[in-house]
């Protein structure tokens, strides 16, 4: 639709309405209005006639509830100022003209980019900089006691005249230069420990003990959440943090995933969402073109940013302004093209994970075992998380490829493999515990790859004028937001 045919139907909308109802709706010969009041206000649903007006009546209802999540009064200037939130929203209830299957919390939830992983890093970590902050400060202590001990005895102080004179000064600044540096605050350093000159002494040695201490504290309360946020926090640096050599033009390809299977087979729903992010750092860039290679068989939906030109998309699969003149914007993410897969087709899973927990007398005899169906992906930090009864002890594990660990305080087992690719696509776990089959249930996976599950990639940046080439980089991240075995 053009923007003058959308300006039109927006115009001849007052002129059609009726006043006076909660739910309404006007026909013409080409389109039908479903409307509603809101207050001074009026939400329009634009559909052709042949749409369902139960489904876009439902739609309208929820389109209406999303604007006092934004918006704190029903006023034209209110809704102006929160205009990009509440498109963002939308985006979210309708994609490709159809309505998603969403309620108001999950659109909260996405628009919000919400991350409970990310929350708990940043928790343990203020928690682990605040113990280095105490140690520095008993550390100083000490040193400045031992300072005035020396001079009551009428002794030179140990390794103040600059650092190196002293080896236990020396390895105590060494120390607490290094919890500095950890702890990323590189200026607050401790005035008793402040050097008169360069010294070897400054070198860091090997990990600073403090913070080892904290985690090994943790651990014999019985809390594994250490590793797992340090594996969690390392998947996070890989995925958000940008490459070393970045170039003006680069690129973000991530996809996540939401797959949900039966115990005894079958796909019961896999919904993937993917999305390529352009970030133009140097301006004489922001006039170019991307050339996309779609090679995924499986009938992805593919959608382009409104600003992009769908002609020159859907006939050359190139990635470009409708405007040629105008340009991208600068130091900036902008997402140009996003794809959506949906189905219940077993062959898609990327992982099949089999459990099939045994009775055998008192206790239950369980064996889990995982095979890679998409070989052309390379999971990392696979984590196969399976609930325990309570009460029961740890279980006794028989046969295991990789590692494991056991959560007493949240009554789980990890099942933790550093990769699952095609050289390594298939293993197995066994152990027995006390329980029930249906203890063991749901079985949860999380993991993250440097490669999409969907093959669409950027192979080639040209500029508009000229059609030379434009050097840029890359950044591909496939990541799991919910994985269940139920």
């Amino acid at each position: 639709m053009t923007r003058t045919r959308i300006e039109g139907l927006l115009a001849a909308f007052p002129k059609l309405m009726n006043t006076g109802k909660q739910h309404t709706f006007v026909e013409t010969e080409s389109v039908r209005y479903v409307y509603q009041p809101m207050e001074k206000l009026y939400m329009v649903l634009i559909t052709t006639k042949n749409s369902n007006i139960l489904e876009d009546l439902e739609t309208l209802r929820l389109f209406s509830r999303v604007i006092p999540e934004y918006c704190r009064a029903l006023e034209e200037n209110e809704i102006s100022e929160h205009c990009f939130d509440l498109i963002f929203a939308f985006d979210e209830i309708v994609a490709l003209g159809y309505r998603e299957n969403v309620n108001l919390a999950q659109i909260r939830t996405f628009t919000e980019m919400d991350s409970h992983e990310e929350k708990v890093f940043r928790a343990v970590r203020e928690t682990q900089e605040r113990e280095a902050k105490a140690e520095m400060r008993r550390k100083a202590k000490e040193l400045q006691q031992a300072r005035r001990d020396a001079e009551r005895h009428g002794k030179k102080a140990p390794g103040f005249g600059g650092f190196g004179s002293s080896a236990v000064s020396g390895g105590v600044t060494a120390m607490i230069t290094e919890t500095i540096i950890e702890t990323e605050k590189p200026k607050v350093a401790p005035a008793p420990a402040r050097p008169s000159g360069p010294s070897k002494a400054l070198k860091l040695g090997a990990k600073g003990k403090e913070v080892d201490n904290f985690v090994d504290k943790l651990k014999s309360e019985g809390e594994n959440i250490m590793t797992s946020v340090g594996k969690r926090s390392a998947e996070a640096a890989k995925v958000l943090t940008s490459p070393i050599n970045m170039e003006s033009v680069h690129m973000k390809i991530e996809e996540k995933i939401s797959l949900t299977c039966g115990r005894d087979g079958g796909l019961q729903n896999m919904e993937l969402h993917g999305m390529i992010m352009l970030h133009i750092s140097d301006e004489k860039f922001a006039r170019i073109r991307l050339h996309v290679e779609n090679e995924d068989k499986r009938g992805v939906q593919l959608q382009t940013h409104p600003n992009v030109d769908k002609k020159l998309f859907t006939t050359e699969s190139q990635i470009g302004l409708k405007n040629p003149e105008k340009s991208f914007p600068i130091n900036s993410d902008v997402g140009v093209l996003k794809w959506r897969l949906q189905t219940t087709e077993e062959s898609f899973i990327p992982l099949t994970i089999n459990c099939w927990p045994s009775e055998s007398g008192n206790s239950c005899d369980v064996n889990i075992e995982y095979e890679l169906q998409e070989e052309s992906l390379e999971l990392n930090d696979v984590i196969i998380t399976i609930p325990l009864p309570s009460g029961v002890g740890a279980p006794v594990i028989g046969e295991i490829d990789g590692e494991y660990r056991h959560d007493s305080r949240r009554n789980l087992l990890e099942w933790c493999l550093p990769v699952i690719d095609a050289k390594n696509k298939s293993g197995s776990l066994e152990f027995s515990i006390a329980g029930q089959p249906n203890d063991f249930f749901p079985v949860q996976v999380s993991f993250v790859s440097k490669k999409n599950y969907c093959n669409i990639q950027v192979t080639k940046v040209t500029q508009v004028d000229g059609n030379s080439p434009v050097r840029f980089s890359t950044e591909t991240t496939f990541l799991v937001d919910k994985y269940e075995i139920l």
